[in-house]
């Protein structure tokens, strides 16, 4: 039975926190459909929630072929890259949450860009020693990472793909060759608009030869709003990924023309190709914590998970689950508990495999009371981070960028992915080789290695590469029969109205009927997984 909550409205504020959280060399074989036995928690509907229409058909094209959410999220992502390069892509990295219906349990897998061996923790400081300008370190070729989201998103497929990879791409293929519908977002932002905010800015990225060649009529002008833009270079790499698997980024042909653009002037990097042959997802266990009745879960560090639950924990502590999402004091402690977290997560996330992380410490009761008695009556000036026992980091001067998105998808076994995607800033560094943009993980990281002899919480060193991403994929769980799933967060201007997401569902026993794409369904809840 159901257990009741003792608050009104404990559903709004997880939904409104997972949409703001942002997370060998052979292809991989071609598998049977595995024989399954009735999952326990079957969905009633299989649905894509993305920032793109085009990404949500193609996902829901995969799942009408019988395809497992796995399948999907390849064929997602893929068509992200064509329609949405600003914000994702097959040269960017990820994090993946994948819930087993079957075994009620969650598998988080950690696709995240990999520094080169030859990184340095001087890299983007000047002769002069100080730090690089920020235009000028983007777009250099210093500010690439190795790609990992195809090689992670193939690792997902090995596990819970039920189609042959080969089939993932057909969508893509069709829509980079034949053209595609050029948004509004994609459009406003090759020429230099806020999409939605009638502001002008120059992103440095998008005047640079590979985005010139790319997003540029026959007469010399740049596209808008409405053109049919092609792109076949593109849809000549999605064949070679198709027929090669998912590590065919991290091998020559491709890996080659990646390591030669990077090491083009201006600031040229030091990718090479043991960088990508050594290259590997990590797949592990994510960290789940409770809300109210929920348990949520995250992936786990060098994503910045943590720092969803501590900002629930926080709201926890206030009386915002009485209020709801027309309530303005909801809205401010929301908002304050949110700098309190940022402050945190600035300050401590990192990459534990270079840094000691305070998980258990950022969410201990105790540290997380005192945290939340400094929400006050009104906003006062951004809060300094906490100081868990043991742990002093300098400060974190890294510069926020705003190229991620974010999807869901349900299938019908009641499986689930939830999976935030990104090239780091809009349009990565600008570089492109076979029709996609190179990301700029490299540069998410303080510039300055030490602040007053202390190390900074972010840093680009091959010996601490402190890799801390703003990237959270999140499922929230309750005791209770499986629900539907949504969420979106196309980059930094996440889903503040609905029309800006798509999402779509389909009944399960048809392949036709679809929900309206402006109503987002209800938040994401599913049963305790024994995985806590």
């Amino acid at each position: 039975m159901r257990s009741e909550p003792r608050h009104h409205h404990p559903s709004w504020i997880a939904a409104t926190a997972a949409a703001l959280a942002l997370t060998a060399c052979q292809p991989s074989a071609v598998r049977e459909a595995p024989a399954r036995s009735p999952a326990p928690h079957a969905a009633a509907v299989a649905g894509v929630a993305a920032a793109n229409p085009y990404a949500v058909e193609a996902g829901l094209d995969v799942l009408r072929a019988g395809g497992s959410a796995a399948d999907a999220a390849v064929a997602v992502q893929a068509m992200l890259g064509l329609v949405e390069p600003q914000s994702s892509g097959i040269g960017g990295g990820a994090f993946l949450l994948y819930y087993d219906a079957q075994t009620a349990r969650v598998t988080a897998f950690d696709g995240r860009e990999a520094a080169p061996a030859g990184a340095t923790a001087g890299m983007f400081l000047g002769p002069d020693g100080a730090p690089l300008g920020y235009r000028d370190a983007v777009t250099s070729g210093r500010s690439t990472g190795v790609p990992g989201v195809m090689p992670m998103l193939g690792a997902a497929h090995e596990q819970f793909g039920r189609l042959p990879w080969s089939r993932l791409f057909d969508a893509s293929v069709r829509a980079a060759a034949d053209g595609f519908t050029v948004p509004q977002r994609l459009g406003a932002y090759v020429n230099g608009q806020v999409p939605g905010s009638g502001v002008s800015r120059q992103f440095p990225q998008v005047s640079l030869p590979d985005a010139l060649a790319l997003f540029t009529r026959p007469d010399g002008s740049t596209i808008q709003p409405g053109d049919l833009l092609r792109n076949p270079d593109y849809a000549d790499t999605l064949r070679t990924l198709a027929d090669r698997g998912p590590r065919a980024l991290l091998e020559p042909p491709i890996a080659d023309r990646i390591i030669a653009r990077t090491h083009d002037e201006p600031l040229p990097g030091t990718l090479s190709r043991p960088d990508f042959a050594t290259y590997e997802p990590r797949t592990g266990e994510p960290v789940c914590g409770p809300f109210l009745v929920y348990v949520v879960c995250v992936p786990p560090p060098p994503s910045s998970g943590v720092s969803l639950l501590q900002l629930l924990a926080i709201l926890e502590a206030t009386d915002i689950a009485s209020r709801g999402p027309e309530d303005p004091q909801a809205w401010f402690l929301f908002a304050e508990a949110s700098r309190l977290m940022y402050a945190d997560r600035n300050e401590y996330i990192a990459d534990p495999k270079f840094v000691e992380v305070p998980v258990h410490e950022l969410l201990e009761p105790g540290y997380v009371a005192a945290r939340a008695t400094l929400i006050g009556g009104r906003a006062g000036p951004a809060p300094e981070p906490g100081r868990p026992p043991g742990f002093a980091r300098g400060a974190d001067a890294t510069v926020e960028a705003s190229g991620t998105s974010h999807f869901v998808v349900v299938d019908a076994e009641g499986d689930v992915v939830s999976m935030t995607t990104s090239v780091e800033s809009l349009f990565g560094s600008g570089r492109a080789v076979g029709g996609f943009f190179l990301n700029n993980q490299l540069t998410d990281f303080s510039f300055r290695p030490e602040t007053e002899g202390k190390p900074s919480s972010c840093w680009t060193a091959k010996e601490s590469c402190s890799r801390r991403s703003a990237r959270r994929a999140a499922l929230p769980f309750s005791p209770t029969t499986p629900r539907r799933s949504s969420g979106c967060s196309p980059g930094r201007c996440r889903c503040r109205r609905q029309s800006t997401c798509r999402t779509s569902w389909l009944p399960a026993g048809t392949s036709t009927a679809r929900r309206a794409a402006s109503r987002l369904p209800s938040p994401a809840v599913w049963p305790i997984a024994a995985s806590r």
